[in-house]
């Protein structure tokens, strides 16, 4: 048993928390809004002031933005944590914000692991998400026993903490490209008197076989967005975070703006705003093309 800090509970955070209780370790949980966490307490993890979150001996926080971590992990906040301590940050951050937080530990004594995962909600659940790991080599060795009951695989990337970053910024734009691709295609097959299920089920059997578009596709074909697992305004957040990577490396990104502009109209639409991400195909359904 490991006494651990878990701040940060939204759908993720919360999967990945009750894993580590259900486990049986001594987890002292906190959350912006606490509300949240009711049933972490009922079975057995301790609702605790962020003070004490910080006090544990390792911190994990699954926190939703850039300005969130930088707020919990302040250099004030920082200072909490005792000395040689390890903070792992499941959050996907920018670059910048990557080395501003590793600049901040480093100043504060305190290891800091960057672990960004790949892996919806129910995937976190079941213990088998995949975590990209980036970060000093010792402190990453620390705490992989803990983060084995978390996931399928570890990827270590590096000793530098923007690593896992940068990754996670990949496979994230992969991934918002793997939802208009079906966006569109679901969209001609409808069009054209074909069940977008079966579709989809054939893509997923043959070409693409794999949780996206399997389980994306699903949700498409049958335009079922809800319980969300991924909200389109936190994926706006991540296609900002390719576009700024991007910048800094000198990479050029020509569908970017098509990409952009889907998920801006679809925070527009008031009916689909709330939704999974996977709404974006929403806008493509709702199009006529014109001649």
């Amino acid at each position: 048993m490991r006494d651990i800090g878990f701040i940060g509970l939204g759908t993720m955070g919360l999967a990945m928390c009750r894993r580590l209780v259900e486990a049986g370790h001594d987890v002292a949980v906190w959350n912006r809004t606490p509300r949240v966490g009711a049933e972490l307490v009922a079975l057995g993890g301790r609702r605790v002031l962020l003070e004490e979150a910080l006090g544990s001996a390792v911190v994990f926080s699954m926190l939703s933005n850039d300005a969130a971590a930088e707020a919990v992990f302040s250099e004030e906040n920082l200072r909490l944590m005792p000395a040689g301590s390890v903070h792992v940050g499941f959050e996907s951050l920018s670059l910048a914000a990557a080395d501003s937080a590793t600049a901040r530990h480093a100043a504060a004594g305190v290891d800091y692991v960057a672990a960004p995962v790949i892996g919806r909600p129910p995937v976190a659940a079941a213990g088998q998400l995949n975590i990209l790991l980036a970060g000093k080599r010792a402190a990453a060795d620390r705490v992989e026993p803990l983060l084995a009951e978390l996931c399928s695989r570890t990827w270590y990337l590096g000793d530098r903490p923007r690593l896992a970053n940068l990754v996670k910024i990949c496979v994230n734009y992969n991934l918002i490209h793997t939802l208009q691709a079906l966006s569109e295609s679901v969209a001609i097959a409808e069009r054209g008197g074909v069940d977008p299920a079966l579709l989809v089920e054939l893509l997923n059997s043959t070409l693409y076989p794999g949780p996206a578009y399997g389980g994306y596709g699903r949700e498409i074909a049958a335009r079922r967005y809800e319980p969300v697992g991924f909200s389109v305004e936190l994926g706006l957040k991540d296609l900002s975070l390719a576009e700024q990577a991007a910048a800094e490396t000198g990479t050029p990104l020509p569908t970017a703006p098509v990409l952009r502009e889907m998920f801006e109209r679809t925070l527009a639409e008031p009916d689909i705003a709330e939704l999974d991400w996977a709404a974006i195909a929403e806008i493509v359904r709702r199009e006529r093309a014109t001649s």
